[in-house]
C-alpha cells in the first residue's frame, strides 16, 4: 500500500504526499531532505546507450541523471553470440565489433548426416543471438539453425534471436501458379516453433516475408554499406543512373537512387520462362554515356543481371556496376560476372564467398558493423529510427 507522509514533519508547508513503498519511498524522501542516497546494485546489460537528449536544452538533473549508464564490463554482460557453421567469419567480425567473445558451442555431424549441437557454456537467463544464414546448402544450414534454437531454449535462455543474414526460401513467398507451396511461410513457422523469440534478417527478398513470422522481425538493409563504398569512388553524380534488373525491384532501386544523389532511374524489362532462366526484352530509361549501377537483393546464377548488363552496353552505357547484398553465386554465375560486362561487382559477406569464386572485378563489403550495431540496439531496447542510425532500417 502507498504511504502517506505529512510534509510538515519534513519541514514543508504542504499537507501531505503519497509515496510508493520500498525503494521509491526512500528515493523521494532522500531528495526532499537532501541526502545522497546510493542506488541499489543493478545488473545492467549491454553497450552503454547513446544519450537521446539534446545537450543544448535545459533539462532538470533529476530527469537526466537516471538515464546515464556507466560502461558495462563486456565479461559481465548477459548477451551471448553463438556462431553456426554457415558463416563463422561473419560471426567473428560481429563479435569483434561489439567487443565480445563468441560463445562456445559444439556442432558436429554424424556419419549419417544428422546434426548434433551442444552449448559449451551456460545461457540461463541470457539474451542469446544465433548467427546462421540459411545459404547453400540451405537445408543443412536451416536444420542446424533450428537445432541451435532448440538447444538454447532447453538451456533456459531468456531470449533467443535468430540472426539470419541471408534468409533462404525467401523467393518462395507467394503463389505464382497453381498447386505451389509458399515455403517462406513454412520456414518462418519452423523457426518460430523451434523456440526463437525474434528474427533479425538482412535484405529479405520481399517485405511481405516479415508478415509470415508470428514473432518480431528486425529487417536490416545492406544498402548503407554499399552506398558508403560508392560514395568513396570518384564518380560524378551527373553521370550516374541506377538500374533495376526487373520490374519487381523498382522500389528497391528507387530507394537506392534517392540516397545516391537522387540519381535517375532505369528499368530492365524481362520475361522469365522458368526458374533461373531469364530473357531480357527492352530498357526503360536513358543510360547512354552514363555509369549504370544495377541494384538487386541477390545474385544467384547471374542470368538476370548479366543479360541486363549486356543490354545496357548495347544502349550506350559507359560502365556498368553490379551491386547486391547476397552473393548466392550458383553456377555459372562466376563465368557470367567475370566475362567483362561489369566494371565492378559489389557484394556483401552475408553469404561467405569461397576463394575459388573470387575474380578480379569482385569487391566484398562487410555487414558486420551493421549487424553488430543492430544487435546492440535490439538488446538495449533502442530504436533505429533517428540519426545517426536511421539507415539501419529497424523500428
Amino acid at each position: 500500500m502507498p504511504t502517506t507522509v505529512p510534509l510538515c514533519s519534513l519541514g514543508f508547508s504542504s499537507v501531505a504526499i503519497v509515496l510508493a513503498p520500498g525503494w521509491e519511498f526512500l528515493a523521494v524522501l532522500s531528495s526532499l531532505i537532501g541526502c545522497n542516497l546510493v542506488e541499489p546494485l543493478k545488473h545492467g546489460n549491454g553497450k552503454p546507450c547513446i544519450p537521446l537528449i539534446n545537450s543544448e536544452l535545459a533539462i532538470p538533473n533529476f530527469l537526466t541523471s537516471s538515464n546515464v549508464r556507466n560502461p558495462i564490463n563486456k565479461h559481465d554482460t548477459r548477451l551471448r553470440i553463438f556462431p553456426g557453421t554457415a558463416n563463422p567469419a561473419l560471426s567473428q567480425e560481429i563479435a569483434c565489433y561489439m567487443g565480445l567473445e563468441l560463445g562456445k558451442i559444439k556442432i558436429k555431424r554424424f556419419a549419417d548426416g544428422e546434426i548434433y549441437v551442444q552449448l559449451q557454456e551456460s545461457v540461463r537467463g541470457c539474451d542469446v543471438y544465433l548467427v546462421q544464414p540459411t545459404c547453400p546448402p540451405a537445408n543443412e544450414n536451416l536444420m542446424e539453425l533450428l537445432i541451435m534454437i532448440d538447444a538454447c531454449r532447453r538451456a533456459s535462455a531468456k531470449n533467443i534471436t535468430a540472426v539470419i543474414p541471408y534468409f533462404g526460401y525467401a523467393r518462395a513467398d507467394r503463389k505464382t501458379q497453381g498447386r505451389e507451396s509458399i515455403a517462406a511461410k513454412l520456414v518462418a513457422n519452423l523457426i518460430t516453433e523451434a523456440g526463437a523469440n525474434r528474427v533479425l534478417a538482412c535484405d529479405l527478398h520481399s517485405g511481405q516475408s516479415m508478415g509470415y513470422f508470428d514473432i518480431p522481425v528486425d529487417h536490416v538493409h545492406g544498402q548503407p554499406v554499399i552506398l558508403d563504398y560508392l560514395a568513396s569512388k570518384t564518380i560524378c553524380s551527373d553521370d550516374l543512373v541506377v538500374v533495376s534488373p526487373d520490374v519487381g525491384g523498382v522500389a528497391r532501386a528507387r530507394a537506392f537512387a534517392k540516397k545516391l544523389s537522387d540519381a535517375p532511374l532505369a528499368i530492365v524489362d524481362k520475361r522469365r520462362h522458368g526458374h533461373n532462366v531469364a530473357e531480357v526484352m527492352n530498357l526503360i530509361g536513358d543510360v547512354k554515356g552514363k555509369v549504370a549501377v544495377m541494384v538487386d537483393d541477390m545474385i544467384d546464377t547471374a542470368g538476370t543481371i548479366a543479360k541486363g548488363a549486356a543490354l545496357l552496353h548495347q544502349e550506350g552505357a559507359r560502365e556498368v556496376y553490379a551491386c547486391s547484398t547476397h552473393a548466392v553465386f550458383s553456377p555459372p554465375a562466376i563465368e557470367r560476372l567475370s566475362s567483362g560486362l561489369f566494371q565492378e561487382v559489389i557484394i556483401t559477406n552475408t553469404i561467405p564467398v569461397t576463394e575459388k569464386n573470387y575474380f578480379p572485378q569482385l569487391t566484398v563489403l562487410s555487414v558486420a558493423n551493421l549487424l553488430g550495431e543492430t544487435i546492440w540496439r535490439v538488446h538495449d531496447d533502442c530504436s533505429g529510427g533517428y540519426e545517426p542510425y536511421w539507415s539501419l532500417g529497424i523500428d
